[in-house]
């Protein structure tokens, strides 16, 4: 079902990619503030303490041996180099691009050895089938077009606990849940619903991600949720912090991306996202300088 969006996607040939995943850095920041972030860790966090253990690394030092590594990284390294690197983005907290590395081994080539033991070996082989973007979509097209590594853009930097008065969660959720009910959020239900009676079909999943990146998606989807919760009326005003949550997120997102692209001058990169995210993306990326968007419908056709 995935051929045809993988097809168009590698047409572009990009030359990175950034998933809607938190870095291994970011996590380890989470974990010492548990106050905080403790839902966030064990929300969007895996647990790199296995491949830790098997390799030696703590986060930090993960990240900077996949540095390392990679910029002495040979034209045509051998399977033990690929394992071994697989085990050190574990360690970092990079599953993405451990699985990467993973599927450019042959067959016969991925199993235990050079930092990675039973238990790593078999979260990359669970890995390969778990249906999600970053590992169905992401990954699989990295290894397809020869990259090395995915880019771990997102930032739950800006969460905070819910609250412990169950009263103040309940009326939270029941005036964001009154502000999505209105005529927008009807007219997504009712697409979607029309997309996913589809899916089954040739071009069920291209008809989808069409969709999702149609130059009005954005104006639709801001309708139906962060507009409408901006203007929901509560007196506690629960409407206005959870657009300043959206909004510092996905500038720091966006500071992430552009973060990479300062790296790499040049870089053609594909992000993949959630479609609430879209819109707010090209907004804060269309104001960098050395930034220039392309139109995901000119390469999904």
């Amino acid at each position: 079902m995935l051929s045809p969006l993988l097809d168009r996607l590698a047409s572009w040939r990009p030359t990175g990619i950034a998933t809607e995943n938190l870095s291994g850095i970011q996590c380890d920041n989470l974990r010492r503030y548990p106050s905080r972030y403790a839902e966030t860790v064990q929300r969007y966090c895996p647990d790199p303490s296995p491949a830790g253990r098997a390799t030696g690394l703590d986060v930090p030092g993960a990240n900077a041996e996949v540095e390392r590594l990679l910029t002495a990284w040979p034209p045509a390294p051998s399977p033990a180099q690929r394992r071994h690197l697989a085990a050190v983005f574990l360690a970092a907290g990079e599953p993405g691009s451990a699985l990467v590395q993973w599927l450019r081994l042959p067959l016969a080539e991925r199993r235990a050895g050079d930092g990675l033991n039973d238990e790593l070996v078999d979260m990359l082989n669970k890995a390969e089938s778990r249906p999600n973007e970053t590992n169905l979509v992401s990954a699989v097209l990295a290894a397809r077009l020869g990259l090395e590594r995915l880019w771990s853009v997102d930032d739950h930097s800006a969460d905070t606990p819910d609250s412990a008065d169950p009263a103040e969660r309940k009326a939270s959720a029941d005036a964001i849940g009154r502000a999505w009910d209105n005529p927008a959020t009807h007219a997504r239900q009712a697409e979607d619903a029309r997309l996913k009676k589809n899916l089954a079909r040739p071009d069920g999943i291209l008809n989808m991600y069409r969709a999702y990146n149609a130059a009005a998606a954005p104006t639709l989807t801001y309708r139906s949720d962060f507009g409408a919760a901006l203007a929901e009326p509560s007196p506690q005003q629960f409407g206005r912090h959870y657009i300043g949550y959206w909004e510092t997120r996905n500038l720091r997102m966006v500071a992430n991306i552009r973060d990479v692209l300062g790296r790499y001058p040049g870089m053609r990169l594909l992000a993949i996202v959630g479609a609430s995210h879209k819109g707010y993306y090209e907004a804060y990326l269309n104001q960098m300088h050395d930034v220039r968007l392309v139109d995901p419908n000119t390469v999904l056709r």
